[in-house]
């Protein structure tokens, strides 16, 4: 019996397992469209192509399946490059689909013809543009092994509409077989060996695990390694979670925002055992001085990210959870009392252990009650700037999978959209999104498909008024000339302007009137005293809602290290 390759499209998404697929629809993928109207793939009808994106890569992040999405030719694969960027820089594991123009009007300037596989070579694990109906299954295939197995990354695939019409008979591949792509799962004996060696011997070992560590499914085998060893343990932004942070030898996050324990013990340390992680200058500071007196063990699947910023004694190339099984065999017990009494002492003097009792709206005593009222277990997305690092510093995360953020590209309106995502992967858990003001404007029209889908995802927006990370940088750095940062200002405000005063507009957008016009409730918190009643409300909704937490203006992130500086020497607030 013959399909057309429409049909085929869907038959092959059946075959990889695939339960849910993001997209907007336009002419060049008509006949996928016709295709998935009686298909048995859900699709979730996002409202901007980068909505269906960042939705796809909060599903993958948080379920460890591959998330699929799909768009139109020209603008509507144009809208998907964004995202691309957003997953390949955190690898995420992501199989986009595009329409063409037809194969024979190929390089024409056609009508809404763009050279997506082109444009987005640098930002794909690997890319297709499809030419012969007969290759379309084969490919499909390969595109998902080639997303989901090494280091996982998106692959995008270029569909013309002629081969979405033309017919043949399908089969669908059972193997791959990539000439040249054949990932490294196990280490090497001797130098998990020598690995192993170096950290019986260590006094003041660290681990620094990040994003791969929780890609490969390691984090029991991280705790098992941390707890036999007694190693003080930090993450990096795409690690948190995989380490529980309650755990008494977790240092919490470290680099240019971490925990001040995080910094000194990295500093200090005479081992550091990168786990998943790729040395990311906010994480480094100055690279010269970072970890200067430790010897380096690298364990990471991507040969290419060994020694590619910091030079390191033991590269281990593998999956980190079949490396980590075999190097816990031979790590012996440890106690190292001496140095985890150090990092102790760094943790009870830390001001992100502090809090304030007097009545300011804070945004640590916003997240603090979020993490208390879901018991940590909640799934948070976040946005980019102050919001996600306030999110990353206060929030206690204790399993993988459950902080998902844009990390390396720093994406702005990545949070909202990814949290609709995130809830579909699961339906019964409570989902956040920690939000700024400005990055939340930026992809609000989901708040229909949240609507739409009746997702119970609560947005949590730390409403300062400003680009809060732009103008705490203006503030500490540019001598509080804060140039574009405000969103409330107006043409007729003074040029010299540089807070908000008496006669700006209250509220810009009324966050709480934006979300009733979608249908979602609103809610706004302007008193501590507030923020229990409301969260609880939010949590018990069946509805989205939209918190809107009124903080001050000029709240700053601590501790922050000034930019190419050490990162044990930290700014902590004050007259700094």
């Amino acid at each position: 019996m013959q399909f057309t390759g429409a049909k085929i499209f869907v038959k092959s998404l059946l075959e990889e397992k695939v339960e849910k697929i993001f997209g907007y629809p336009g002419g060049a993928v008509l006949p996928i469209y016709d295709e998935l109207y009686k298909a048995d793939v859900e699709h979730i009808l996002t409202r901007h192509e980068q909505g269906a994106i960042h939705a796809a890569d909060g599903y993958a992040r948080s379920t460890g399946k591959p998330g699929v999405c799909i768009a139109t030719s020209g603008p509507g694969g144009t809208n998907l490059v964004t995202g691309l960027a957003t997953a390949y820089m955190d690898s995420v594991p992501i199989v986009a689909f595009t329409g063409q123009v037809p194969t024979n009007m190929l390089g024409t300037d056609a009508f809404q013809e763009a050279d997506i596989t082109g444009i987005t070579l640098p930002i794909t694990k690997h890319n297709y543009l499809v030419q012969d109906l007969e290759e379309l299954p084969r490919i499909i295939k390969e595109a998902f092994h080639i997303a989901t197995t090494g280091r996982p990354g998106p692959v995008l695939i270029d569909l013309p509409k002629d081969i979405q019409i033309e017919k043949m008979e399908f089969e669908y591949p059972k193997e791959v077989n990539l000439t040249g792509y054949k990932p490294n799962y196990t280490g090497h004996d001797l130098q998990i060996k020598e690995a192993a060696e170096l950290i019986n011997e260590a006094e003041k070992p660290v681990i620094y695990a990040g994003g791969g560590a929780i890609a490969s499914g390691a984090a029991e085998k991280l705790q098992e390694l941390a707890k036999k060893a007694q190693i003080p343990t930090t993450t990096t932004l795409m690690g948190l979670g995989a380490f529980p942070e309650t755990n008494e030898l977790s240092l919490g996050m470290l680099g240019m925002h971490g925990t001040e324990q995080a910094n000194h013990a990295v500093s200090e340390s005479d081992l550091l055992i990168a786990i998943g992680s790729r040395f990311d200058d906010r994480v480094t500071g100055k690279l010269e001085t970072f970890a200067e007196d430790a010897k380096i063990i690298h364990i990471d699947i991507d040969p290419a990210e060994i020694s590619k910023r910091v030079l390191v004694d033991i590269p281990i190339v593998g999956d980190v959870k079949q490396v980590l099984n075999e190097l816990n065999k031979k790590v012996d017990e440890q106690e190292n009392k001496d140095w985890l009494g150090r990092v102790k002492k760094w943790k009870e003097e830390s001001i992100i252990e502090q809090d304030s009792d007097d009545d300011i709206l804070t945004p640590k005593k916003i997240i603090n009650q979020i993490d208390e009222l879901t018991n940590g277990e909640a799934f948070i997305t976040t946005e980019v700037g102050q919001n996600q690092m306030w999110a990353a510093q206060y929030y206690k995360y204790t399993k993988p999978r459950s902080f998902m953020s844009s990390g390396g590209l720093g994406t702005m309106g990545y949070g909202f959209p990814a949290v609709l995502g995130v809830q579909l992967g699961h339906p019964e858990e409570t989902t956040f999104c920690i939000a700024g003001d400005g990055s939340f404007q930026m992809n609000l029209q989901e708040l229909a498909t949240a609507v739409h889908y009746e997702l119970p995802v609560n947005i949590a927006i730390l409403n300062n008024n400003y680009l809060g990370m732009v103008r705490q940088w203006q503030e500490m750095f540019y001598e509080q000339r804060y140039s574009a940062t405000c969103l409330k200002k107006r043409k007729s405000c003074p040029d010299d302007c540089s807070s908000p005063g008496e006669d700006c507009p209250e509220m810009v957008p009324d966050f709480v009137k934006l979300a009733e016009s979608f249908g979602a409730l609103g809610i706004r918190v302007a008193k501590v005293e507030e923020i229990k009643p409301a969260l609880e409300k939010a949590i018990a909704s069946d509805k989205p809602v939209v918190l809107d937490f009124i903080i001050e203006k000029e709240n700053n992130v601590f501790p922050m290290v000034p930019p190419g500086g050490r990162i044990d020497n930290m700014l902590v607030g004050g007259d700094e």
